[in-house]
């Protein structure tokens, strides 16, 4: 079963891992955080509203900063711990965590000492807490935050926002659900001006989770009592009111003992006719011992929603981790591994693209499919093989000798000339698969989710694909052009034999001969030449493509980063180190998601440390 010790002794261990690892509160969300989760009692008032007082009468000790202005300019984590009587008491920092102090006047000045270390000697506040352990027989346990008192004007050395920054860093406090409200305000001070009274009623309007606390009785006008705002008359909390008497300033002056003021408090409204109906409810000792039992009520109904809540965020901030990746070694191995398995990342997706997997590849079929067929279309055989050129070709082919049977020099350079115009569409093609393969390559790298950290390596590996690309191309180029050159180096015999036998069909010989330089010679001669290249061209069709994606797109499959792979593995350390040179904002928020789990794992374990009553 649970104890009052181990429940608040949980919630100051994982209060203390939440310092440690930089969990604050106020992330807006950066951030998840456990700390403001966390049951805590937060002590409010304004400045001389006998706040630090309160503290020290609940410890029994003198170890707070005094002065005049803004002296408590940090948050303070004070846990206190019981310890069996007779065993001497002691302080401890978290940031200090060898060192015992039993001089409590050192405390004093090691509270100062740190606050100074991250504001200055200035008045400026910070919202990093000091967490102080105090162990001693004569306390309870029970852990309170010590916030800035409110004020209402800036004095001399501090900023003109100084107010609604200190309002600001108490709000963000006392309006989590799981705070505990400890509202001081000074009897001799209308309750209906109290700073404390004020913010508390905004922030928790039903009373719910604030304690009122009114301190200075004993400085009263002669006449006047407090009993109307202790009995809950004046203004009525769901939690009672403790009136408190601390040390005068004469008392301070004369370091009167904290155990004797005590008494003397204890004294005080035991004989006061004003409140001595009420004197067993009354005082420090009492109210240490209401927080500490209310403390412990509302952690252990709590604890349920807080592992909830710790369970939810370790999935969340794994999955992110997982997004992010893991950090990367520190020797060339592990960074020529890490490089290699980012490299096969993308190249698995490139081939996704290629294959189907992904969009992207079908536009390549579109090229073959369409954009060839459309530019074999357009070239300008028509002109080419118009009549007047066919009659110009063929008369310069002959020369001074007019043919005498088949013009064949005429039917070589009209043909050679037409398959002349077949090398400009099988250079697009090769072009407009490029293009396509270098798009992929840029989508490839976007979809590589490793590869966002590493701009540097996101770089050079669309230097390398884009190298090699075009390496590919040229050889497409080569390739298409020679399918062409062949067409044009070696006619199809056949196509030409079959010519003659299909004049002689026609029947009239003479007729035939008498026509051989008439206009329907040449057209005739147009038409066959025609017949050829269309021959021709429904072959290149089909062979061009088969080129390109030979050439082209085979090897991009093959050996896209071939050439890449045999650079970096000659690459030195230093090297390797500059291509993984993270994106530096997500190198920080890996390094603070870390940071976080290990807080939340930890809270975790503690939770589990525990025996809990069923």
């Amino acid at each position: 079963m649970a104890t009052m010790e181990s429940l608040i002794g949980l919630v100051n261990r994982i209060q203390r891992a939440c310092t440690v690892l930089g969990d604050h509160g106020g992330d807006h969300g950066a951030l998840p955080t456990l700390w403001e989760a966390l049951p805590s009692v937060v002590v409010v008032g304004g400045q001389s509203s006998g706040k630090s007082s309160v503290l020290e009468s609940i410890v029994g000790r003198d170890f707070l900063p005094r002065g005049s202005g803004i002296v408590t300019r940090r948050p303070l984590v004070l846990q206190l711990q019981k310890t069996e009587s007779g065993l001497q008491e002691y302080a401890e920092f978290l940031h200090l965590p060898k060192k015992r102090f039993t001089d409590f006047s050192m405390v004093r000045n090691e509270i100062q000492d740190e606050t100074d270390r991250l504001t200055g000697k200035s008045k400026q506040i910070s919202a990093v807490p000091i967490h102080l352990s105090i162990y001693s027989p004569n306390v309870v346990n029970l852990t309170l935050i010590d916030l800035p008192g409110l004020t209402k004007v800036a004095v001399e050395g501090q900023p003109d926002s100084i107010v609604q920054d200190i309002e600001m860093m108490v709000r963000s406090y006392v309006e989590k659900p799981n705070c505990i409200i400890l509202a001081i305000t000074p009897a001799n001070q209308d309750i209906a001006t109290s700073d404390s009274i004020k913010l508390a009623r905004e922030v928790d309007p039903s009373g719910e989770r604030t304690f009122g606390v009114l301190t200075k009785l004993d400085l009263m006008d002669k006449g006047t009592n407090a009993i109307d705002v202790l009995e809950g008359r004046s203004y009525r909390l769901q939690q009672p009111w403790v009136g408190i008497v601390n040390r005068s300033q004469a008392d301070i002056n004369k370091n009167i003992d904290m155990i004797f003021a005590r008494r003397k408090e204890r004294e005080f409204f035991a004989t006061s006719p004003d409140y001595g109906h009420l004197a067993d409810k009354m005082g420090s000792e009492y109210l240490a011992k209401l927080l500490s039992k209310h403390l412990e009520s509302v952690i252990r109904a709590r604890i349920p929603d807080i592992t909830s809540l710790i369970n939810k965020t370790i999935d969340e901030l794994e999955a992110e981790l997982n997004h992010l990746g893991r950090p990367v070694g520190a020797d060339a191995g592990a960074q020529l591994y890490t490089i290699l398995e980012l490299c096969r990342a993308f190249d698995r997706i490139f081939k996704e693209h290629l294959e189907g997997g992904r969009p992207g590849g079908a536009r390549i079929y579109g090229v073959f499919d369409n954009q060839l067929p459309a530019a074999l279309r357009k070239l300008p055989f028509d002109r080419h093989l118009s009549l007047q050129n066919v009659r110009k070709v063929v008369s310069e082919a002959d020369g001074y000798q007019p043919h005498l049977i088949a013009p064949e020099q005429g039917y070589r350079r009209l043909i050679d000339g037409a398959l002349n115009y077949f090398r400009g569409p099988a250079e697009a093609s090769v072009d407009a698969v490029h293009y396509i393969l270098k798009d992929l390559v840029r989508k490839s790298i976007g979809e590589t989710q490793e590869l966002k950290r590493f701009p540097t390596l996101q770089v050079e590996i669309r230097a390398a694909a884009s190298e090699a690309l075009e390496r590919f191309r040229e050889d497409g180029k080569k390739t298409t052009l020679r399918l062409v050159n062949m067409e044009s180096s070696y006619l199809t015999v056949d196509f030409f034999r079959r010519l003659p036998q299909e004049a002689e069909k026609g029947g009239n010989q003479a007729a035939n001969a008498a026509d051989r330089y008439t206009e329907g010679h040449y057209r005739r001669i147009g038409s066959n030449v025609s017949s050829y290249v269309g021959m021709v061209s429904e072959t290149l069709r089909n062979t061009i493509p088969k080129a390109v994606v030979h050439c082209q797109v085979r090897e991009a499959k093959r050996s896209l980063l071939d050439h890449f792979y045999a650079q970096v593995g000659k690459k030195e350390a230093n090297q390797l180190a500059q291509l993984l040179d993270e994106d530096p904002a997500q190198m920080e928020r890996r390094r603070q998601c870390t940071r976080r789990l290990e807080l939340y794992k930890s809270a975790r374990d503690e939770i589990d440390s525990v025996s809990w009553s069923r």
